[in-house]
């Protein structure tokens, strides 16, 4: 919502009391739906609402570093004296492996799976069924490790560190990587060039175009300036595209007028200013119909340039 209303504003709205219906009810929307995601669903949104989930299939491989359990080593598994070495307990003539079976590795996930069936799509990677894990094969002496990051095939073949390092220069990395730096770019090039304001022109509604009381055609405009920066600016607005032309801004400041055709206007730090603009030409000079026109704003401070179209009516 703060993006739409300054975020300035709209707090001191809120500590009003004073919220205009619209803000009040998305507001009141996104609250709701923080509540009923993270209180009510929770890991319900990670398995049928959240992308990374359905990602999963088409970008992992069997090189992918990925929370994995060594099954190898871990099963069969089965409850035992701390004391009791692995490989060293039988249950019905079968030797245990690592894996004690206490379940803490699907206690702790917050998706609530067990891990130790295989990656599954609602599996978010957070790795902590490693870390309790570790804990356990900690307090009962065995080796670390029998859930960690690692890959299927790293698994599967039992690789070490140096072999699975080896895999990462893959045709799949490389294209991932290359769009992701692509993206960066993209964006840094983005905000770079970004013009710190904006400005919106909307044509008056109520009156297309009338004469004014000295007798000149006018049509009205109101242009909305949005300071996108952390300080005070000044603008200076022209208008082109018709001879003798002349502009009135009602929002111009007093001893900052350039000329007739350039007006001086404050909006201050990331806030937004309606200015209500009248232009004005002779009547009889131009033929009846729409004639184009360009909204020229310029930052005095940064002497960046904003360029709006829109059309001046001649009535017939």
């Amino acid at each position: 919502v703060g993006y739409f209303t300054p975020i300035r504003e709209l707090a001191s709205s809120i500590v009003n009391m004073s919220l205009g219906p619209w803000e009040l009810f998305w507001v009141c929307f996104y609250g709701f739906a923080t509540y009923g995601n993270a209180g009510y669903m929770r890991e319900q949104v990670c398995k049928y609402m959240c992308p990374y989930a359905r990602f999963q299939s088409a970008m992992f491989d069997d090189d992918t570093l990925v929370v994995t359990y060594d099954e190898a080593r871990g099963e069969p598994r089965g409850g035992r004296s701390r004391k009791a070495e692995v490989n060293e307990v039988k249950t019905n003539t079968k030797t245990l492996g690592a894996c004690i079976d206490c379940s803490l590795c699907v206690q702790v996930c917050p998706t609530g799976i067990d891990i130790r069936k295989g990656l599954q799509y609602e599996c978010i990677g957070c790795g902590a069924c490693a870390d309790v894990c570790d804990t356990v094969m900690d307090k009962m002496g065995y080796e670390r490790g029998l859930i960690k990051y690692s890959t299927q095939n790293a698994i599967t073949h039992n690789w070490t560190h140096n072999q699975i390092l080896r895999r990462i220069l893959r045709p799949r990395v490389l294209i991932y990587a290359a769009i992701l730096i692509l993206l960066i770019v993209a964006l840094i090039t983005s905000l770079w060039f970004r013009t710190p304001f904006r400005v919106n022109v909307v044509r008056d509604r109520g009156v297309m175009a009338r004469l004014s009381d000295d007798g000149k055609l006018e049509n009205v405009y109101r242009l909305q300036i949005l300071n996108g920066t952390e300080e005070t600016q000044h603008y200076s607005l022209n208008v082109t595209g018709i001879k003798d032309l002349e502009i009135e801004a009602e929002a111009a400041e007093d001893g900052e007028e350039d000329d007739e055709h350039h007006k001086s206007i404050t909006v201050k730090p990331a806030e937004s200013r309606w200015v209500v603009v009248d232009l004005k030409i002779p009547d009889g000079v131009m033929q009846p119909g729409s004639h184009k026109i360009e909204f020229k704003i310029k930052a005095l401070e940064s002497k960046e340039t904003v360029t709006e179209k829109s059309m001046f009516l001649v009535p017939r």
